[in-house]
């Protein structure tokens, strides 16, 4: 018996589930497996693997909707995006070099099972908020479709917005639609130097309150600022991103620089150096070298305005920076095998928000809770929307929380 099911197409898919059904087999859903560190380690029997369901099988330009094959490359389909100056503005990081892969192997359907937003997450929204419409196979083997080729589509129940960020517990994708949108013809990025964790989010607070219309919001601290790429100096920066048509953009840079100037000194960088840097804060750069990867990596997300209490409440040996204009705190362990659960969980939930352990060996992965214990009733409903796709926990069992 082979541990590994490629199906080529939508029925095969169904048929796959079908027979884990009738032999009692649990499946990993995977497609590129980029992002496979992520989560409880597997307790499946074999790997259903999606990489073969690839190819845009729909592409409109002019009415901002592309539909693939979920194993398609995100690569494939943002250079298809790039010909017609369009892009996909959740800006989906690349999580593969962070758990010790290859660059450029996720895939569209790996971005919607996990959920992936980048620094414009601030302004554009998730991919959650990007998903128009889904056909997948079911822990059941039915196929279902939700959703459509429409933004403006609300008729019955919106199960894109359940089976994102599932994590493939729910349902396996075959076929995914999402919106896609113009991209920016340029781009800037005004620079505070030399502030602390507090005035950061003070200065992120008053660009993001402006009619400026930032699309990121970072603060990287000086013992991680080495690492961003178009950096002018290895110091502590707060970085605002700024993007449009080249005279709006160059309009609200310098506006938004005689705004910033009271928090410290300014620096203007350029279109180049802008996109690397937010390149570099998308894919978690200073944590994914070999020395880094390593050691346990968080993803706390808190409201932006209490994100700059978090280096108080953790750990002064841990390594961090802050996105999303302080809303996303990414921390790296000191220590290779502690991940320090218990003080990091009460951190966040002191703030107003949650945990997640993106990095770990597995024996740690399976005795810490990877993703943020929900409440009793929360854990009760998520426990029966599983049952309710998947009864006999054949897909991704036990990957979020043990159990579902």
């Amino acid at each position: 018996m082979t541990d590994l099911l490629k199906p080529r197409d939508a029925k095969e898919v169904a048929d796959a589930v079908a027979w884990a059904l009738d032999h009692d087999k649990a499946l990993e859903i995977a497609g590129q497996g980029s992002k496979r560190l992520i989560g409880r380690p597997s307790q499946t029997d074999l790997t259903l693997d999606l990489s073969g369901l690839s190819g845009v099988t729909l592409y409109e330009p002019a009415e901002l909707v592309l539909s693939a094959r979920a194993g398609t490359p995100l690569a494939e389909i943002e250079a298809l995006l790039a010909q017609n100056n369009q892009e996909l503005a959740f800006e989906p990081a690349d999580y593969g070099p962070l758990l010790g892969g290859d660059a450029g192997r996720g895939t569209l359907g790996g971005a919607i099972a996990a959920n992936l937003s980048g620094p414009r997450r601030i302004k554009a929204g998730a991919a959650r908020d990007h998903f128009l419409g889904v056909t997948a196979v079911t822990g059941r083997g039915d196929t279902i479709k939700s959703g459509g080729r429409v933004v403006k589509n609300v008729t019955g129940y919106d199960m894109c917005k359940l089976i994102a960020g599932s994590w493939g517990t729910l349902a396996a994708m075959t076929d995914v639609t999402v919106k896609v949108l113009p991209k920016a013809e340029t781009e800037a990025t005004v620079l505070i130097e030399g502030l602390d964790d507090a005035q950061a989010c003070a200065a992120m607070a008053a660009a993001m309150g402006s009619p400026y219309d930032v699309s990121g919001a970072a603060h990287l601290p000086d013992h991680v600022a080495s690492f961003f790429d178009g950096l002018p100096r290895p110091q502590a920066a707060t970085v605002l991103r700024l993007e449009g048509v080249a005279p709006s953009v160059a309009h609200r840079r310098e506006t938004l620089a005689a705004l910033m100037r009271p928090f410290g000194a300014v620096v203007l960088l350029d279109e180049s150096n802008s996109r690397a840097l937010w390149r570099s804060v998308r894919d978690v750069k200073p944590f994914a070298n070999e020395a880094a990867r390593k050691r346990p990596l968080w993803r706390i997300s808190v409201p932006p305005a209490q994100g700059h209490r978090l280096v108080d409440l953790i750990t002064p040996a841990a390594q961090m920076f802050y996105d999303w204009g302080g809303g996303l705190a990414w921390v790296a362990m000191p220590f290779e095998d502690e991940p320090d659960a218990g003080s990091i969980r009460a951190a966040a939930l002191a703030l107003g928000g949650y945990a997640t352990l993106i990095r770990a060996p597995a024996a740690i992965r399976a005795a810490t809770d990877v993703f943020q214990p929900e409440e009793p009733a929360l854990a009760a409903l998520s426990k029966r929307v599983k049952e309710s796709f998947d009864p006999k926990g054949v897909l991704n069992p036990g990957r979020m929380w043990a159990g579902v």
